[in-house]
């Protein structure tokens, strides 16, 4: 796995927030945008604005530029605060933040539960 995993499971590397905001064609980059609103409420009934999507360098960046839910997420709080690479570190694995991640992202438990098995 070479992927960049978040805290939570979920890939940076391909999360469409993070697409756009490495995109430099402003039209491509425009349409990107529009495309996460019509999944955001689709998939998670979320209803955002053009304007609540900002650029994010992924939830482990130190950049300052995060997705506004991401910098407000408990558990990229709660693995940050612990200094683990991802939640398949913790001994608290898995815990209920991370079920509801699970029940909209079943990947992301998938790839935890992979680097957990490596370390058993």
């Amino acid at each position: 796995m070479n992927e960049s995993i978040s805290y939570c499971g979920l890939v940076c590397d391909s999360c469409p927030i993070y697409l756009a905001t490495k995109e430099t064609d402003k039209a491509k980059k425009e349409k990107m945008i529009y495309d996460i609103i019509d999944m955001c409420k689709t998939h998670y009934g979320i209803d955002y604005q053009y304007e609540d999507i900002n650029d994010c360098d992924g939830c482990k960046s130190n950049s300052g530029r995060l997705f506004f839910s991401c910098k407000d997420c408990m558990i990229r709080k709660c693995a940050s605060e612990r200094g683990i690479e991802n939640c398949a570190y913790c001994e608290e694995y898995a815990c209920d933040n991370l079920l509801e991640i699970f029940n909209t992202d079943p990947g992301a438990k998938t790839r935890l539960d992979f680097i957990r098995n490596s370390l058993l």
